[in-house]
């Protein structure tokens, strides 16, 4: 089973996402167990702060490192230093590596994953170098948060779960698999025959299966570049 925690400022962002058919279905097949946790249940002093201004000035806001420390070490009920060493902690942010399909396949096995989801400017750099082992962004390009990064994460790697899927094939013929040379799939038809004049390649209609599968692959390779 993988276990997957999601620390975040909005959990309520992330209500719709294990009623989705993959989601749902690894987790009643038993392969996945997914907790999406409040940092503010960690929050400091009376006014339950979990963020403050920058040293060295400028704009916006940091959460801050003795938050997240707290909200680790009480979850798990250990040290950081353990933490680190029994579980998978990702900073998702845009200084990470290139989230890929093959990152997915490699989270995938894992078996605990924590994703942290940053807000405003982001951590304080304490947390990307002492309270994680892992940073993976999404791409280049700045959101307002961590929650649909963590989103994306999150489905990608369930979608490659036992389970998970309608049928176990799936995964395994589509853009970016082994089976496809890493390359892009290729184009998909169905009912209506024509419309508006917009006809079914004639290939996918003659029931020849190897010039299916030819066709199938040449486009695959075109689209690839």
């Amino acid at each position: 089973m993988l276990e997957i925690d999601v620390f975040t400022l909005f959990p309520e962002a992330f209500a719709w996402l294990s009623e989705t058919r993959p989601l749902r279905n690894a987790a009643e097949a038993g392969q996945l167990r997914l907790r999406v946790l409040d940092l503010r249940d960690h929050a400091l002093g009376g006014y339950r702060q979990v963020d403050d201004a920058p040293y060295g000035g400028g704009a916006g806001m940091l959460i801050r490192v003795d938050v997240v420390c707290a909200a680790l070490e009480s979850t798990y009920g250990a040290a950081i230093d353990q933490v680190l060493r029994d579980r998978r902690v990702v900073v998702l942010a845009p200084v990470g590596r290139d989230f890929t399909d093959a990152v997915a396949g490699e989270l995938s096995a894992s078996q605990r994953l924590t994703l942290l989801c940053g807000r405003y400017e982001g951590f304080d750099q304490r947390v990307h170098e002492h309270l994680a082992n892992d940073e993976i962004s999404i791409g280049r390009y700045v959101l307002s948060g961590g929650e649909i990064p963590a989103m994306a994460v999150v489905d990608a790697i369930c979608r490659k779960l036992p389970g998970a899927l309608g049928k176990e094939q799936s995964h395994l013929v589509e853009s970016f698999s082994p089976e496809l040379d890493g390359g892009l799939e290729y184009p998909h038809y169905t009912r209506p025959e024509q419309f508006r004049g917009w006809t079914v390649p004639e290939v996918l209609l003659s029931g020849h299966h190897g010039e299916i599968e030819a066709w199938r692959r040449r486009r695959s390779q075109e689209r690839s570049g």
